[in-house]
């Protein structure tokens, strides 16, 4: 696997040459619009066929001999990455790069509003290989707990199932277009109203054919924390073999009276759910101050504080396939794709920087004597959180959301990882 970061005066005709491939696979692994323009700090994926470099971490016992064995490679392979590695002194929760013939296999969750025009199905048809479950953004509750449709699932579900991709039914405490405290927090301290959401649930998702549910349940009212699990239970118990599956805050520390993160009690849930999505997104938020969207040094401090709690082959992290625009002034904020934060930067002919403690890019531009910042994520600030997945051995990732374009993502995906089924 190589990357590419386009330094001054380098065209794309130097870069083929350079890797021995064609410019037309170049332009379309990276979503370019052009063959012809490029800025320095552009990063390009240029797929290959070397072994995959896997993330490991030592643990009680390892040696490099039984590290090749399980990664069917050579004790040389290793030592080539990993030059400086003593052999005789590796320590617990050593990072060591072994380079395999063996992907690394996780399950994916793809978020998507559901269309009734076709454009949902051509979303997912061109990653569907990449998906093992999709979780289709329909579904939130009154404060009785009778669930109702927001918009009609009918066509993603059916073209979910006609791609292999099992279907999960997202439900939200929406309320007037926002995440509402006020309506779970009603639902949740009425054991009535909370059984009747539990049955409401269970009965849409038989009646449908979901595969499932995914929670997505924010801004609950710390005093309901328990009542949360309690429902948790219940969905459960009620669910059977299907698939519950549940969207936290992500945290370092537990705060139970926090308004953001004080309801999720991370080893109760999971203990219930069959798998639970850290939302390691949005670090740099929308009119908040600019700043990487997912610095990889959080992610890896929710993750450790969450694999504490929660068993890694439960846990997924999630992935944005978005950046954010900050104007400095006044940090009025635009959301653009990763591809439309890529191509913006090509069009204002800016640099793109690289920030090594984040290991997320960013870029400068100016509109109307107005200076901008955008924080976004491109192929190496996603091969870095891919290496986390791998170094903690975790069930998979999330991606929000999957109609965002991100080709530099699943071209990875399509060509390094193996995804479940």
């Amino acid at each position: 696997m190589t990357i590419h970061v386009v330094k001054t005066g380098e065209s794309l005709y130097d870069i083929s040459k350079m890797y021995d491939v064609s410019i037309s696979l170049i332009v379309n692994v990276n979503g370019l619009k052009s063959p012809n323009v490029l800025i320095p700090g552009l990063s390009l994926y240029i797929p290959d066929n070397y072994l995959y470099n896997r993330i490991y971490q030592i643990k009680p016992g390892d040696t490099l001999w039984k590290l090749a064995r399980r990664f069917d490679t050579s004790i040389e392979h290793i030592f080539t990455v990993n030059p400086r590695i003593n052999p005789n002194q590796l320590f617990i929760g050593q990072k060591v790069i072994v380079p395999s013939p063996n992907q690394m296999s996780i399950e994916t969750v793809g978020f998507i509003f559901p269309q009734a025009n076709g454009k949902s199905f051509a979303a997912l048809n061109e990653i569907a290989n990449q998906l093992s479950y999709v979780a289709i953004i329909a579904y939130s509750f009154s404060e009785n707990g009778d669930v109702y449709l927001e918009a009609d699932d009918s066509v993603t579900l059916t073209q979910s199932k006609q791609l292999n991709i099992k279907p999960l039914l997202m439900i939200r405490n929406f309320k007037e277009k926002n995440f509402s405290a006020e309506l779970v927090g009603k639902v949740f301290e009425n054991s009535q109203s909370r059984q009747r959401l539990v049955t409401s649930l269970v009965n849409i998702i038989e009646q449908k054919g979901y595969e499932g549910v995914s929670i997505d349940f924010e801004f609950i009212p710390p005093p309901r924390r328990k009542d949360f699990i309690s429902f948790l239970t219940e969905l459960k118990s009620f669910l059977g073999t299907r698939i519950l599956h549940v969207n936290v805050h992500s945290k370092t520390e537990d705060i139970p009276t926090n308004p953001i993160i004080g309801a999720y009690d991370y080893k109760a849930i999971g203990e219930i759910a069959d798998i639970v999505a850290v939302m390691t997104i949005d670090y740099g938020y929308p009119t908040g101050p600019p700043n990487p969207i997912a610095p990889i040094w959080w992610v890896d401090a929710v993750v450790r504080y969450a694999t504490s709690l929660i068993p890694p082959q439960k846990l997924q992290i999630s992935l944005p396939l978005y950046g954010y625009d900050w104007r400095i002034s006044d940090n009025k904020t635009t959301a653009f794709s990763a591809l439309g934060a890529q191509n913006l930067a090509i069009s204002k002919q800016t640099v793109i920087f690289y920030d090594r403690e984040a290991k997320a890019p960013s870029f400068k531009y100016w509109k109307n004597s107005e200076e901008h910042i955008v924080w976004f994520e491109d192929i190496r600030s996603y091969v870095e959180k891919y290496n986390l997945i791998d170094y903690y051995q975790l069930q998979g990732t999330t991606f929000w959301q999957i109609r965002l374009p991100s080709p530099q993502n699943w071209e990875y995906i399509k060509r390094n990882i193996t995804v479940l089924k």
